[in-house]
């Protein structure tokens, strides 16, 4: 057996870490807003970056990501992986327990995996093919084994996303047979926080797990948190005056950060990060199914006004940022803005005849700065022969309108962030066939090509190797146009300057896992 990974010193002192004694101090409870819904709290079911921000808090993974990308543990202590990359043996923390004190065991494990895989939603789509549900074994109450049906290299890398319910705490009936309608409800996890209230479509209050396994060796730890949903700006630079405020969402306009960041209490932060910006471009919808008109509107896209003025971000010289950069084409440049270059690639279309071609574009609904770039992107692309029609939806109906080709609108933009800390995470989820249907592959690309060429790098072993499949997967989607690269993300919060612990993490939302954030201030 080829041993991947141990414990590690600093997961160790984690893992013997003990409740401290209460604080002399007042409780700590900040709101943090969202401009989203959380639409589930189910493990098995949660799909976008709020209902992460629930998930990584209410559950452990089997794994967690740090901020230089690596996977370490957290239920699972350690790791072991067969020389033919087929077995994988996790040993489990021995004093991790759920929130209710019930010691976690394998059994655990293995349950929530199969649940997962049985519901068919979340990110149980990553597992179908790679492994079956009873090659899932408890070999003992401390050691899970998965056998995998081939390899597939980016294993360990999608662990995290294995939250691990208690089973016992479970209720099931004949209708119900996996516990839907509790775990729709209620937390039944082995995470820092527990459920204290939510009302659906406004706010969550999160609670902290003095008995967390992994203690709390901060000082002041957050005690609550009010996750609060509004796109409304004067009500964020509301909650700011008031103090209220600990940390604001990352798609704020720049007149609400600079607002706020003005104040004495408050900070603007910035972090660079793999979230891509991204025009999805359905590719199976006349008129965008034609490659000059896709190519048109990128061309007619101004990137730069996008980057420097409407929302900050770097440049992409196609579906990778650069945090993946060793998996980068080597010769990628970024794309151009040009009106008359566009115009000349749209007369190639067989679509042109000279009167105005048709698009739908969507963006989510009260977001200012998506609003902006909708009517930049209208002006630009009707001086070249586009009648656009602009159609802001709120967030749950992108996602309904993105689960067939034919409502899914002809361009719309979406951000998309590392599921998982690996390349394979970009390229598959967005566009491998069988991961259509979702809204981070509003493309539809459908293509046969690019479909082989992820599933070789999912079987290869050799990082050097899966980094030259990965440059022609770059390659391959960059020259058939199949998205426009807008940007990546500069991640931006203001936040209270007695808030300490924000590190972006390349995996969606780790980095609101609030039990890594304390209070600096008396």
């Amino acid at each position: 057996m080829k041993k991947l990974l141990c414990a590690t010193a600093l997961a160790g002192t984690l893992a013997m870490g003990t409740t401290l004694p209460a604080f002399a101090q007042d409780p700590v409870s900040i709101t943090v807003n969202m401009v989203q819904i959380i639409g589930s709290i189910d493990p098995a079911k949660v799909s976008d970056y709020t209902e992460y921000m629930a998930a990584v808090n209410l559950y452990d993974g089997l794994t967690s990501v740090d901020p230089a990308g690596n996977v370490i543990p957290q239920l699972a202590e350690s790791w072991e992986i067969s020389d033919d990359a087929l077995t994988y043996t996790f040993r489990l923390k021995p004093d991790a327990t759920f929130a209710d004190g019930t010691p976690v065991t394998a059994s655990d494990v293995v349950y929530s995996v199969q649940r997962l895989m049985a519901l068919q939603q979340g990110a149980s789509y990553l597992f179908e093919g790679i492994v079956e549900p009873e090659a899932v074994v408890a070999v003992d109450d401390h050691t899970v084994e998965f056998t995998l049906s081939e390899v597939y290299s980016p294993f360990i890398a999608v662990t995290p996303l294995i939250f691990v319910v208690n089973e016992a705490a479970v209720e099931t009936s004949d209708d119900n047979t996996w516990g839907e309608a509790q775990l729709a409800e209620t937390s039944l996890g082995a995470g820092p926080y527990t459920l204290k209230s939510w009302a659906r479509g406004s706010e969550m209050l999160l609670q902290r797990n003095v008995d967390y396994h992994s203690g709390w060796p901060m000082e002041r730890p957050i005690d609550e948190v009010r996750l609060v949903v509004t796109r409304d700006e004067s009500t964020v630079r509301a909650l700011a005056r008031r103090g209220e405020l600990g940390l604001s969402s990352q798609y704020q306009s720049t007149e609400t950060y600079e607002g706020i960041a003005a104040q004495e209490d408050y900070r603007l932060i910035e972090a660079a990060t793999a979230t891509g910006y991204y025009l999805k471009l359905n590719n199976q919808l006349a008129p965008t199914d034609d490659i000059h008109v896709r190519r048109a509107i990128a061309l007619a896209t101004d990137y730069d006004t996008i980057r420097n003025v409407l929302y900050p971000g770097t440049a992409m010289t196609g579906p990778l940022a650069s945090a993946f950069s060793d998996s980068v084409p080597d010769d990628a440049t970024a794309p151009v803005f040009d009106l008359d270059a566009a115009r000349a690639e749209l007369e190639q279309s067989p679509y042109f005849d000279g009167s105005p071609i048709e698009l739908v574009h969507t963006y989510v609904a009260d977001t200012a700065f998506q609003e902006e770039i909708a009517l930049l992107l209208t002006s630009n692309l009707e001086q070249i022969g586009f009648s656009v029609t602009i159609q802001p939806e709120p967030w749950n109906r992108v996602t309904e309108l993105a689960t067939s080709i034919e409502t899914t609108p002809h361009f719309s933009q979406i951000f998309y962030g590392p599921t998982y800390p690996s390349p394979d995470s970009v390229f598959y989820v967005q566009y491998h066939s069988d991961a259509a249907g979702s809204w981070a592959s509003m493309d539809w690309v459908l293509d046969e090509e690019i479909d082989a060429m992820i599933d070789a790098s999912r079987l290869e072993t050799n990082p050097d190797a899966r980094n030259e499949i990965y440059k022609d997967i770059s390659t391959k989607l960059t020259e058939d146009q199949r998205s426009v690269w807008l940007l990546a993300q500069e991640q931006r919060h203001a936040v209270h300057v007695c808030l300490e612990g924000f590190d972006w993490v390349p995996m969606q939302s780790v980095e609101f896992d609030f039990s890594r954030y304390s209070w600096t201030c008396e």
